[in-house]
């Protein structure tokens, strides 16, 4: 069979599934479970995305102990890591001796691109986009007159003049402030929209029209203490050394960011956010003027830990997934924000606690004991373990601090 298939998304569900178990050769029992009906459905998921047949599920944690700005959250976390949760919760628990966090956002301003090519006088345009800027702003916000209407909109353009291999190229950026959504769709929008206007403008030729993801006008930023009398002075400089090496190694620094976005992606999955969007937004943030970490560290001068981080987030609560993928309301019901900023700081606050989480694991006992010994469940199923079985060897590798397969194995067999 070929892969090559007409009209497949014009098929109904049960179709696609038959056609899928004789190209892949699926069992009865591998056709069920794709056809499983989660709490998403597969009717909510057919509206979500193409050709679908079914869906997946990642386990959704509670991070717990966060308290931002004054006020107390619970963070929906969906990934299939336990470590991660639960070194969240813990960061965030240390953190509550001196207060918590504070975070802070930018306003929700996105930037939208339009590229020009075979501009004429490329300078002269920019100068002539300047001068027009009210007539565009015009043509942009007439797109979105409830975005408009709830304080959002264009608030500013600006034009430049790349040079390229394929010759001078001229940008125009439009500046959105989406309010409460993400905003690709309201600014891609814009950026179609402006785009007639501004070829009869500078008699070039336009070509893209799309948001950029280096969102640097919506940064979000988090601040916590971390008491030396909690830490004890030898953690508190392991941290510290293990994040000098990440700011002198990009080989380090890349894991290092990584570590952050274990925590934000997995709060983005939860309610219904673009984490694709995020990770390239912070990892093109990190680079600018060479790849360095989103997080600082230091002491006061009582020798307590000061963590601080600051990324671009263009998060959002409301359209797109979020207004039809039930876990995703749910979530946001459960973390009680009222704006996209707020969810901005919630998320840049647990990046910051997972951060500083896996720096005191590093510069302590390594990051494998905690780490393996909340995985010790899984493993006792890749064993063979099943039921009751499960639970009892994992305890059992735990308190003997060697979990492996191969330890998992020997109880299993021992058992029997």
């Amino acid at each position: 069979m070929k892969s090559s298939i007409r009209g497949f998304y014009e098929l109904p569900h049960g179709k696609r599934l038959q056609f899928l178990k004789k190209f892949a050769k699926l069992s009865n029992e591998e056709v069920r479970l794709l056809g499983h009906n989660s709490a998403l459905g597969i009717r909510t998921a057919e509206m979500i995305s193409e050709n679908v047949v079914g869906t997946t599920q990642l386990p959704i944690g509670i991070a717990t102990n966060f308290l931002v700005n004054g006020k107390d959250y619970l963070v929906p976390m969906a990934i299939e890591e336990p470590s991660v949760v639960a070194a969240a919760s813990h960061a965030a628990k240390l953190a509550r001796h001196a207060g918590g966090f504070t975070a802070s956002s930018d306003e929700p301003v996105m930037i939208g691109q339009v590229q020009l090519v075979r501009v004429p006088d490329a300078q002269a345009a920019a100068k002539l986009v300047a001068e027009k800027r009210g007539e565009i702003m015009d043509i942009a916000n007439r797109q979105d007159s409830v975005m408009v209407r709830l304080g959002g909109g264009i608030r500013d353009i600006g034009a430049r003049v790349l040079k390229t291999k394929r010759g001078d190229m001229m940008v125009v950026q439009l500046l959105v402030d989406v309010r409460d959504a993400m905003g690709a769709n309201a600014v891609n929008t814009m950026c179609e929209a402006v785009s007639p206007y501004l070829e009869e403008l500078t008699g070039g030729t336009v070509r893209l029209r799309i948001i950029s993801n280096l969102a640097t006008r919506r940064l979000a930023r988090a601040r916590a203490v971390w008491s030396k009398d909690i830490l004890g002075a030898d953690v508190i400089d392991g941290i510290l050394d293990a994040y000098a090496f990440a700011e002198a190694d990009q080989y380090r620094c890349t894991t290092h960011n990584k570590g952050i976005m274990n925590g934000i992606d997995a709060v983005a999955i939860a309610t219904g956010n673009d984490f694709r969007a995020l990770e390239a937004g912070a990892h093109s943030y990190a680079s600018i003027g060479g790849y360095h970490s989103l997080t600082n560290y230091e002491t006061n001068d009582k020798g307590d830990l000061i963590g601080s981080i600051e990324l671009p987030i263009a998060s959002g609560i409301i359209g797109g997934t979020i207004r039809t993928h039930p876990i995703a309301k749910l979530s946001l019901k459960i973390l009680g924000v009222q704006t996209a900023q707020e969810l901005a700081q919630v998320m840049a606050t647990v990046g910051l606690a997972q951060n500083f989480a896996a720096l005191r694991a590093l510069a302590s006992e390594g990051i494998q004991k905690g780490h393996m010994s909340l995985h010790a469940k899984n493993i006792a199923v890749l064993a063979g373990a099943s039921g009751k079985q499960i639970e009892k060897i994992a305890k059992r590798m735990a308190s003997e601090k060697n979990v492996s397969v191969s330890r998992a194995k020997e109880l299993l067999g021992k058992r029997r």
